[in-house]
């Protein structure tokens, strides 16, 4: 057993210097009752291992992170419902054998318990050169982990009496274990009187053993200068006794209120509840010694475990592999999806001991994440001989510090794409090693570029231990593989599509990295960010767009990155600006078709259009009132202010929210003129409003309804991600309302998923809200088109007249010539013969397709068909119904005389 006197240091690596003993907390809270289990539970095995369907695991690269510690891509392939499913899999692969390398657990900001942190700042704080998120916690606490913490040899953490839990450690011999452990501890007065200690810095949360189902009634918990929470905890329900114990001597008592301090780094604050606090009262006093100790229980054999044994120890969840095999889940997994397709986290190690496996999945664009028997099997084929679940989803984030960088990244995206959620814990890799020779240089610079685009690439140096070390690059020379761009000196300007390997040659040394210029079809959409434009000369409007990936990643483009044609008026686009120079006489809607290697979108550009303000806040002269969801929990108010920082105008709208309490969606609103709502003129097709945003990632969204009633929710920013003000764009164009509308309320919002990562409380701003008006693209007015199957024979609004080729029925496909319909309907059409794409164009409709690919771009939106266009005669067909349902159509059939109409 050991023995709690003080505060300890935390060790050497760059780990931090405060610390001692600190805290757990309890997630996963919303098991039924009948998995509770007794206190004296041993191994219980709750869930059997569903099956999964056997899959292939296909190691694609890998580099040096540090000695002793590499980093290894594998893409994981499986048939899910009859269909291929593929997600990325990412492994650090730790060598015990190697005396440079080392295991360590990551804690929260600035090295603290209780205030939760990325896993970057984690890994810069301490030193960390690579990393992982470790434990689950509770997620409406402070955020502390639920299992046990050892960092640096010091037991930071201590396990909640939550069954079925493991732990991964490294003992300070380096061997690595996986074992479910409780607590046991004890409080002894000067007097030789004992009480049991049921923890260390823990959250309050609900046990799933004992009596109560408040963790901190009638119990006892030692507090140190790293708890960072700013109550010891906070919702207990349990109204504290707290004693300040320093070196060894009681200085303090508060009976029935918490003391006004923090614990200091010589000693802990003693908090007790009810029959605890009853013991404070008969057997402490001030001036006393007062001794506490404790020891971790293994949960498989009944032995008590000294934490001292350990370097290191970070908590998860169920076990997943056991002896080279998928195991028996000891937990149920309803609680962390384990049947869903997420994002993933573990930790294993081999059989001999030697190796340690940090392994992430990821589920983000084409990468589809996988389940927890997916993740067995995954770990088994790693060569994983006991391995454990960590925290999973919105939390899995891996970051390394790529091979020759001095800077710290994420090895790849999160759920969220680029943000990083906030968590109680993570293993970090760290780096003893001494400085040696340059062994080698590699190439620093992105690996993705747009056509068009600049990147300047570096030249970075690395030593014998492979960590990086400066170079001098300046005379560095610079080639490519392939004709996809060029380079003047270390500038590579991207020209067209394709992949290329960069050679750099320094000296004796060289390296090579491989760089993809992106093509149309790695493309899934491509949007510009404007509804519509007006068609008069000198008119401008805005043309930034959106290109997502089918690998989910997203860019901005520029409006000049892109070809453009203009119909019906001559223009030029600079930079992000459109610019009218002419129209063509008698036209009264003109098409501005931008291409990205070939991949198009369009923008309508119509006679008319105007932006009429909406609401500025000045002279409000109906109620704007304040509702919150649920009102039970959810705190809030809104009302018209002036101090919000940078405001420039006399009132803005404020919304103050808190959303720390409770479960689930939480949203605060701003109702305009009760149940009424505010009136809007016309049809507008957009809204901006100048919103000032905390930076707490949370929603922001506006609720209108239509002349149906119907309720349209409309979102203003899916995340509040900066900070300040800023001009932003609402699209109104896509929802489907039928004006006149009403805007009814514009409300912060919070769901649980993902809620931890997200700011609970903070304050955000509105003014300035306008209405954009473009005049309407209307579609040619359609008339009433009669053909036969079979039959060359035809009419258009009741003239008759001749087809070239006649429509035909192929395996229960009708297809009908495409230019005979256009021009039928008054669209325009574009047939490119040496790509074999037609494209039509009406209104604000764009359609594309390629003579035998069953797959088409509507409106910059790419995807897949049942059936292809095809040629017959040296005509195109295509699909009817595929066709007219894209642009508005009706399409009728009479299956008794083959008839089709359109109308």
């Amino acid at each position: 057993m050991r023995k709690l006197v003080r505060g300890y240091d935390q060790g050497n690596r760059g780990i931090g210097k405060k610390v001692a003993i600190v805290i757990i907390g309890g997630a996963l809270l919303l098991h039924p009752i009948s998995e509770l289990a007794p206190a004296s539970w041993k191994m219980i095995k709750i869930e059997t291992a569903a099956a999964a369907s056997s899959g292939t695991l296909k190691e694609l690269q890998q580099s040096y992170v540090t000695s002793g510690a590499k980093r290894i891509d594998y893409l994981w392939t499986t048939t899910r419902s009859g269909k291929t499913a593929q997600a990325n899999v990412h492994v650090i692969e730790v060598d015990l054998t190697n005396k440079y390398v080392q295991l360590n657990a990551l804690s929260g900001k600035n090295n603290t318990i209780g205030d939760r942190d990325t896993i970057l700042n984690m890994a810069k704080t301490s030193g960390a050169v690579a990393g992982i998120n470790g434990d689950v916690y509770v997620t409406t606490g402070e955020g502390s982990p639920m299992g046990s913490q050892i960092t640096s040899g010091t037991l930071m953490t201590t396990p909640m009496q939550i069954k079925g839990m493991y732990a991964f450690g490294v003992t300070k011999d380096r061997q690595p274990k996986i074992d479910s452990y409780s607590f046991s501890g004890t409080v002894t007065s000067a007097s030789g009187a004992t009480f049991t200690l049921s923890g260390i810095n823990q959250s309050s949360y609900t046990p799933e053993s004992g009596d109560s189902t408040y963790s901190h009634a009638n119990t006892m918990y030692i507090y140190t200068s790293a708890w960072a929470g700013s109550e010891r905890p906070k919702n207990s329900a349990a109204l504290p006794t707290e004693v300040l114990v320093r070196n060894g001597v009681v200085e303090q008592i508060s009976d029935g209120t918490a003391l006004t301090m923090a614990a200091p780094k010589d000693g802990y604050i003693l908090r007790a509840n009810g029959t605890a606090a009853k013991f404070i009262r008969a057997e402490i006093k001030v001036g006393d010694k007062l001794k506490s100790d404790y020891s971790l229980v293994s949960q498989t054999t009944g032995s008590k475990v000294d934490p001292n044994q350990f370097e290191m120890m970070v908590s998860g969840h169920t076990i997943l592999v056991n002896n080279g095999a998928a195991s028996a889940f000891s937990r149920s997994i309803t609680g962390v999806s384990g049947a869903a397709y997420l994002s993933r986290s573990a930790v294993g190690y081999s059989k001999d001991g030697t190796k340690v496996y940090l392994i992430t999945s990821e589920q983000y664009g084409d990468s589809k994440g996988v389940n927890l028997a997916e993740l067995q099997q995954i770990m088994v084929k790693l060569g994983v001989y006991k391995g454990m679940n960590l925290d999973g989803g919105g939390s899995t984030t891996m970051i390394e510090r790529p091979l020759g960088q001095f800077a710290l990244q994420s090895a790849h995206s999160t759920t969220y794409g680029t943000t990083m959620r906030s968590v109680a814990s993570g293993i970090g890799v760290f780096t003893t090693a001494p400085k040696g020779d340059v062994k080698g240089i590699t190439v620093g610079g992105t690996n993705v570029l747009l056509i068009g685009q600049q990147a300047t690439f570096t030249v970075k140096g690395y030593d014998t231990y492979y960590n990086p070390v400066a170079v001098d690059g300046t005379n560095a020379k610079w080639s490519s593989s392939s004709s996809v761009g060029t380079f003047k000196g270390a500038d590579f300007t991207a020209t067209k599509a394709g992949s290329t390997t960069i050679s750099v040659k320094s000296g004796s040394a060289s390296a090579t990295y491989k760089v993809d210029v992106v093509g149309q079809d790695q493309i899934a959409s491509m949007t510009i960010d404007s509804a519509a434009g007006m068609l008069s000369k000198g008119a401008t409007v805005s043309v930034p767009l959106t290109m997502t990936l089918k690998n989910g990643k997203s860019y901005k483009l520029s409006g000049d990155s892109l070809k453009w044609e203009f119909v019906g008026f001559t223009g030029k686009v600079s930079g992000d600006t459109l610019t009218v120079q002419s129209v063509n006489e008698g036209t009264t809607t003109g098409y501005a078709i931008g291409r990205y290697d070939g991949y198009p979108t369009m923008l309508p550009l119509t006679q008319g259009g105007s932006e009429k303000a909406l609401e500025d806040f000045e002279n409000v002269n109906y109620g704007i009132s304040t509702q919150l969801t649920p009102s039970a929990t959810t705190k809030g108010s809104v009302k018209l202010t002036s101090d919000l920082a940078g405001q420039t105008s006399a009132k803005a709208l404020q919304l103050t929210y808190d959303f720390s309490a409770g479960t689930g969606t939480k949203a605060v609103y701003a109702v305009f003129n009760g149940t009424s709502g505010k009136a809007i003129e016309g049809s507008p097709t957009a809204m901006t409003l100048d919103v000032y945003s905390d930076k707490s990632l949370n929603w922001l969204r506006a609720e209108f309804t239509d002349a149906d009633g119907k309720s349209h929710l409309v979102d203003v920013a899916k995340q509040l991600n900066w900070s300040g003000w800023k001009t932003v764009k609402a699209d109104l164009s896509s929802y489907g309302m039928k004006y006149p509308i009403k805007l009814k309320r514009v409300y912060v919002v919070t769901i649980a998923e993902g809620a931890d990562e997200r700011a609970a409380t903070g304050t955000i701003g509105i003014d300035n809200m306008k209405l954009q008006y473009p005049g309407e693209a209307v579609s040619s007015q359609a008339k009433n088109i009669v053909m036969t199957i079979g039959s060359k024979a035809a009419s258009i609004g009741g003239k008759a007249t001749t087809l070239d080729v006649t429509p035909i029925t192929l395996k229960g496909t009708t297809y009908v010539p495409i230019r005979f319909v256009s021009e039928a309907l008054g669209a325009n059409l574009q047939w490119d013969n040496k790509l074999n794409r037609v494209t039509v164009f009406d209104g604000a409709h764009l359609l594309e397709m390629v003579i035998g690919k069953k797959e088409i771009v509507a409106n910059g939106k790419r995807s897949t068909t049942e059936v292809a266009p095809i040629v017959r005669n040296n005509r195109t067909l295509i699909p009817i119904r595929l066709f007219s349902e894209q642009l508005g159509l009706k399409v009728g059939f009479d299956n008794s005389t083959k008839k089709i109409t359109i109308n």
